[in-house]
């Protein structure tokens, strides 16, 4: 109805195949302590310290609701996030950022979806399939450098003379 059904091919909301299911689920008061290591689905409503690592498997999903909280690294193909994740973040398929989650570490991404009020303490960091190649500027030669010189004396005398009469450029 709002678009046709092409678009939507060409970003999913998720992977076809990421798992839909929660197969282990760590409650509001369990406090894990040390590394979890899963397959399938792993939602935490509690309390992980330590690392959260999906097995080998490149359909692995881990959800940590608003009450959920990792301390440690993290490395899962498919995040939804809504808590907060003290530690390094590796989503090597999708990450979904809810308005909720908190993040102080590096977020490790392929495909992001980040809502209002979800906020990263570290860099963000894009790991597609390949990497971009950006190609090098070419070398304008010393014509060109005197006119670069030129026009920077002439903006920097416009802003001097702005800043004077206190008008805005």
């Amino acid at each position: 109805m709002w678009g046709n059904d092409k678009d939507r091919d060409e970003v999913p909301a998720r992977s076809p195949k990421a798992t839909n299911t929660v197969d282990t689920l760590i409650g509001r008061q369990t406090v894990i302590t040390g590394d979890v290591a899963f397959t399938g689905g792993l939602h935490v409503d509690g309390r992980v310290k330590g690392k959260v690592m999906a097995e080998s498997d490149k359909n692995a999903v881990l959800s940590v609701s608003e009450s959920g909280a990792i301390e440690g690294d993290v490395r899962v193909p498919h995040i939804v996030l809504n808590g907060s994740i003290e530690g390094d973040v590796h989503a090597d398929q999708r990450i979904t950022l809810s308005a909720k989650a908190k993040v102080t570490g590096n977020v490790y991404y392929r495909l992001i979806e980040m809502t209002s009020g979800a906020m990263v303490n570290g860099q963000m960091v894009h790991e597609g399939a390949t990497e971009d190649k950006v190609a090098p500027l070419p070398d304008r030669g010393s014509e060109d450098a005197s006119d670069t010189e030129e026009h920077s004396r002439a903006a920097g005398t416009l802003f001097d003379a702005a800043r004077e009469k206190k008008t805005s450029l």
